[in-house]
C-alpha cells in the first residue's frame, strides 16, 4: 500500500511515474526534473508509507502502484524505476498495459546469487538497520562522492521501518523476472553505471538483450543511486527517451 505520493509538474504534460531502489525514498530524485507531470511515491514502510504486515513479492509492490494509478485515474503513464522501482517496472511492462515507455535504471531481472541477501535478511531481524547502513550506503554511492549527501541518505535509510524492508528485500531475493523480459514489448532504455556493484552492468546487458525494442547507455562516473550522482546526464537520456513518444 503506497500511502505517500507527490504528483507535481504541468497538469497537461505526460506523467512519469519514479519508483525508487530499496531503503530510499522520492528524495532519491529531489535533483531531477524533466518538462513532465512526475508522481513519486515510497514504498511500503518507506518514507510517509505505511508499514504493511507480513510477507510481500515484486507482483504484491508493482500491485501497489496500480492501485495507486488507479486512485488517481492515471490509465497509462511512462514509468522509470531505480533497483527495486526498476524491478517493479519491468513487472508492470510484462503484465499490464499501463505503462507506455519504460527506464530501467541500475537493476537487475534476478539475483544469481541470493547469499547475500539472506545474510542482509538475518542481521537486519537480530540487530536492526543500524549495523548494515555504512555498507548498504557504500554500494550506493562512489568513495569520492559528496558526503554531505552520503549522510543524508544514510539518515534517509535507518528511519524506514525494519520488517517492511525485511520484506521487500525477500521479495528481490526471491523473484526472477528473466521469463517476463519477453513479455515487455513498449520502448525501453536501460541505463547501468559502471562503478555499480550492487546491480553491475552486467545485469542491465542481458536486460537490454531480452528486450524486443530497448537502448543500453552506462554511466561512467556513479554507482548504484546514479540518479543521484549523475542527474543532469541521466536527464538527458530520459528526456530523449520519453520524449519520442
Amino acid at each position: 500500500m503506497i500511502g505517500h505520493y507527490t504528483l507535481t509538474g504541468p497538469e497537461d504534460a505526460p506523467v512519469l511515474v519514479l519508483g525508487n531502489a530499496l531503503g530510499t525514498t522520492t528524495e532519491l530524485w529531489r535533483d531531477f526534473s524533466l518538462p513532465f507531470r512526475l508522481l513519486r511515491f515510497d514504498h511500503r514502510g518507506h518514507g510517509g508509507s505505511a508499514p504493511v504486515e507480513g510477507p510481500c513479492t515484486i507482483e504484491d509492490l508493482a500491485c501497489d502502484v496500480v492501485d495507486l494509478l488507479d486512485h488517481l485515474e492515471l490509465r497509462q503513464v511512462y514509468y522509470c524505476g531505480v533497483s527495486l522501482g526498476g524491478m517493479i517496472g519491468m513487472w508492470l511492462a510484462a503484465h499490464t498495459d499501463r505503462i507506455s515507455r519504460l527506464a530501467l535504471m541500475c537493476t537487475t531481472a534476478w539475483y544469481p546469487d541470493k547469499s547475500v541477501w539472506d545474510e542482509r535478511i538475518e542481521v537486519l531481524r537480530s540487530y536492526g538497520m543500524e549495523p548494515l547502513a555504512d555498507t548498504i550506503v557504500s554500494r550506493w554511492f562512489t568513495p569520492a562522492f559528496s558526503p554531505a549527501v552520503v549522510a543524508h541518505f544514510r539518515a534517509e535509510l535507518l528511519k524506514v521501518d525494519v520488517p517492511s524492508y525485511i520484506a521487500c528485500a525477500e521479495a528481490i531475493r526471491d523473484m526472477d523476472l528473466r521469463p517476463d523480459l519477453a513479455k515487455i514489448d513498449v520502448p525501453t532504455v536501460v541505463i547501468a553505471a559502471a562503478q555499480d556493484h550492487a546491480t553491475p552492468p552486467e545485469f542491465a546487458r542481458h536486460i537490454a538483450d531480452e528486450l524486443p525494442a530497448s537502448e543500453l547507455y552506462i554511466v561512467g562516473d556513479a554507482a548504484h543511486l546514479a540518479i543521484v550522482e549523475a542527474p543532469r546526464t541521466i536527464s538527458v537520456i530520459l528526456d530523449g527517451h520519453f520524449g519520442n513518444d
